[in-house]
């Protein structure tokens, strides 16, 4: 079983793991994508030689399912997170349980190393059900797996990212930015330099049984963020600081709707700074230097500007 290469990546066909498979394929290794849709692992199949990457599909609500799904690893790596729960207790499900689940399996089965990817603000004693769900799951895979790696980056960011794009195409129709806790901290960090932490992790070593917290090298507050995506996409729009009544007002009105802008939960997780500890380890510790955002921001978002990007790409 330990000369075979064998990568299972849970939930790899979203955002960070269509950064790392790619990295994996080429570090050799066979790529086991398990998720509820393998038409969106079509993209990634070719992404190495002929059946280097392949899509797995599993109950997760099985152990015995998520032992089959492992069995052969050398590496599994948990990318599972949601934002927003669907339905009740679908934080403690996903974040909580399932990480220290899938810790088990890979003890059973064999595996070698684990990297369970987590996130930054991750506390028990968090007033967001988020934070609380994602230090469970930290604390459930090191039961279960005492020497996995876990990885706790602050907002992800990249050309498909859910953050910068979100408000630049708000700023399009929209004559303000709202800006809710716009002091509030944050760290960003590029898609790929955490698919490189997670490379560079893969093999335990030195790494194993370690955290390490992921940020780039500007820490930004919110608002500032939200001058920076009018800057790059060429917008003149106000920035209009929302109370706090009602931002509150809005997140539990639009906790009825479905893909609701604003959750009571996010929103209490605003009132925390994103960015790495004073005393952790960070990429340093990794030998990796992190990507700046504006390197990579500028070009993705230039779609959104009035031009179209046009006139960036003539200059460029």
């Amino acid at each position: 079983m330990m000369g075979r290469k064998l990568a299972v990546v849970f939930g790899g066909a979203g955002f960070i793991g269509r950064h790392l498979v790619p990295r994996l394929a080429r570090d050799g290794y066979e790529c086991r994508i398990v998720t509820r849709n393998p038409e969106a692992v079509r993209p990634l199949s070719t992404q190495g030689r002929l059946g280097q990457v392949v899509p797995w599909t599993a109950d997760l609500r099985s152990d015995a399912a998520l032992a089959r799904a492992v069995r052969e690893a050398r590496l599994v790596v948990n990318l599972i997170g949601i934002l927003a729960e669907r339905r009740r207790g679908d934080f403690q499900r996903l974040q909580g349980e399932l990480p220290g689940r899938i810790g088990a399996a890979a003890r059973q089965e064999g595996v070698a190393h684990l990297v369970q990817v987590s996130a930054i603000g991750a506390d028990p004693g968090s007033d967001s059900a988020y934070a609380r769900s994602k230090a469970a799951g930290e604390a459930a895979v090191r039961a279960a797996f005492p020497q996995a790696t876990i990885l706790r980056p602050s907002i992800v960011f990249g050309p498909e990212d859910h953050f910068f794009n979100r408000f630049a195409a708000m700023a399009r129709w929209l004559p303000a930015l709202p800006v809710i806790r716009g002091g509030t901290r944050f760290q960003p960090v590029h898609v790929g330099d955490v698919a490189e932490a997670i490379l560079r992790t893969a093999e335990g070593g030195a790494f194993a049984g370690r955290t390490f917290e992921l940020g780039g090298p500007r820490v930004a507050t919110f608002r500032e963020l939200m001058g920076y995506v009018l800057e790059v996409t060429g917008r003149s729009r106000r920035l209009l600081p929302v109370p706090e009544g009602l931002a509150r007002l809005q997140a539990r009105l639009g906790e009825h709707l479905p893909g609701a802008p604003l959750t009571r939960d996010q929103l209490a997780l605003l009132r925390h700074d994103n960015v790495v500890s004073p005393e952790a380890d960070g990429f340093a510790a990794l030998g990796l230097r992190p990507v700046a955002m504006e390197a990579v921001v500028p070009g993705y978002l230039a779609p959104y500007r009035p031009d179209g990007g046009r006139e960036r790409s003539s200059t460029s």
